[in-house]
């Protein structure tokens, strides 16, 4: 294993809500995301999910709430949490879910990635 200069990977790809591994470590994934607009309501019933903002600000949409998280912070969504991701101007987040976590959870959407590309 080399040394992953984060910044480096998202100069790599521009597309958004396509989620990048950028490693794995004890069944969990390492992944990079842009994303911009409205994401759809889902949830993950038997994993916990970390959103890390490393660029921009990213809301984050429960029933009850809205959650700010702000360039340099994470939040994470409990299992079985339907959580929306919402980000008004483009946004980078890194990601940290287990193996087995689904995209969009529990709903097939048109933005749903079945499989990861490594980068």
């Amino acid at each position: 294993m080399s040394v992953v200069n984060i910044q480096e990977k998202f100069e790599l790809f521009t597309d958004l809500w396509s989620p990048k591994k950028i490693g794995e470590l004890n069944g969990q994934q390492i992944l990079l995301a842009k994303i911009k607009g409205e994401f759809v309501f889902h949830k993950h019933d038997n994993e916990d999910e970390l959103f890390m903002v490393k660029k921009g600000v990213l809301e984050m949409h429960l029933h009850d709430k809205i959650v700010t998280i702000n360039e340099g912070e994470f939040y994470i969504v409990p299992k079985g949490v339907e959580h929306k991701p919402v980000a008004k101007e483009e946004v980078h987040i890194l990601l940290f879910e287990p193996l087995t976590t689904k995209h969009t959870g529990d709903v097939v959407a048109d933005i749903t990635v079945d499989t990861y590309e490594s980068i």
